[in-house]
């Protein structure tokens, strides 16, 4: 064979091969969870696939501060205004900050910082969920005042999909993120436990998963390692919490608790010290058992691709937030006047 033909023969052979990969990573449906983009796995195994609940929009928007009645001080789980449209329906007016824009601390003069904000709202919800809490809670007990000026939008920080994606060409994968997402996902629908899928999301099995998630590859699910790496909360950190509050009057803090998906979904017992002392002390809804009841009749509860509660699990969470909230401000200051 001459030179000549042996540099053809590997140049048609590369250019197959780049081919292949390009047709698997085209053919490839996009992400839409951010489990599954991290984790590199399948859309087609993993993705959600009925309708999310439609919002209108009015719902959605906040108030400015100096309007508001009830202030959230939330992260990802609140920024896309879902739990809040269910208090925004009955009438409160709502405004929304998140722990990023506050060092991920509160501070002793939390109060004095809202009221030079223009906040003449009496109730404050804190929002985290379970798995960074803790370390939300060390850092407010060490914090004194309130460095960054107070910040907030009157629309949703983001936009969620209000309509199951339709299938599409796959233009912005890599050459090979197609082959990789498709080993990734036969590893993890072949292994007898847990997988690690690209060195950071946790693939495993769920008990009854097909009752639960509407995903293809519904008995199991990508979780964060974190959720268990974090460690339980405390009947020391429910103590934390209500201290602070009490720090706070006369002004209420209602304390809202997301369980991580691990802890609704695989391990149920998580952080139950804390649950029962967090019940106990009347710092807010107990929304670990709430999901441990809503996951088996709402489908998709939370995300199946993704780390968070789906539009379906915000609304009821927002349900149950409104009735917590009704115990506090009995009537919509905005309703009444």
């Amino acid at each position: 064979m001459t030179p000549a033909k042996l540099w053809l023969r590997i140049f048609l052979a590369g250019f197959a091969l780049i081919c292949g990969l390009l047709i698997v990573t085209l053919k490839t449906p996009p992400f839409y969870g951010d489990m599954t983009r991290i984790g590199l796995l399948s859309e087609n195994a993993f993705g959600w696939t009925i309708e999310p609940p439609q919002v209108p929009t009015e719902y959605l928007q906040a108030s400015p501060v100096a309007q508001a009645d009830v202030l959230v001080i939330g992260d990802s789980f609140s920024m896309s205004n879902r739990w809040q449209s269910e208090l925004t329906r009955a009438g409160y007016r709502v405004t929304t900050i998140f722990w990023g824009q506050i060092d991920e601390a509160l501070c002793s003069d939390l109060n004095a910082w809202l009221d030079q904000a223009g906040f003449r709202g009496k109730l404050v919800i804190v929002e985290s969920v379970e798995r960074l809490l803790a370390d939300r809670l060390a850092n407010t007990q060490k914090c004194a005042k309130m460095q960054k000026p107070f910040s907030a939008g009157l629309k949703p920080f983001f936009a969620p999909l209000d309509h199951v994606p339709a299938p599409a060409i796959n233009w912005d994968g890599k050459l090979t993120s197609g082959l990789n997402i498709y080993r990734n996902t036969e590893r993890a629908r072949k292994a007898d436990g847990d997988f690690l899928s690209n060195k950071r999301i946790l693939v495993r099995p769920v008990a009854d998963g097909c009752s639960m998630f509407s995903s293809r590859l519904c008995d199991r699910a990508p979780f964060w390692p974190a959720d268990d790496e974090n460690g339980e909360l405390t009947v020391q950190h429910a103590a934390q919490m209500r201290a602070f509050g009490e720090s706070q009057r006369p002004r209420s803090i209602l304390w809202m608790v997301i369980p991580n998906k691990t802890t609704v979904y695989v391990k149920p017992e998580h952080s139950k010290d804390f649950v029962t002392a967090f019940d106990e002390a009347g710092l807010g809804p107990d929304l670990f058992s709430l999901s441990q009841e809503k996951k088996k009749t709402v489908l998709d509860y939370y995300f199946p691709n993704d780390t968070h509660l789906s539009m379906h699990g915000q609304l009821v969470v927002g349900q149950r937030m409104l009735e917590a909230v009704r115990k506090i401000l009995p009537v919509a200051p905005s309703k009444a006047s």
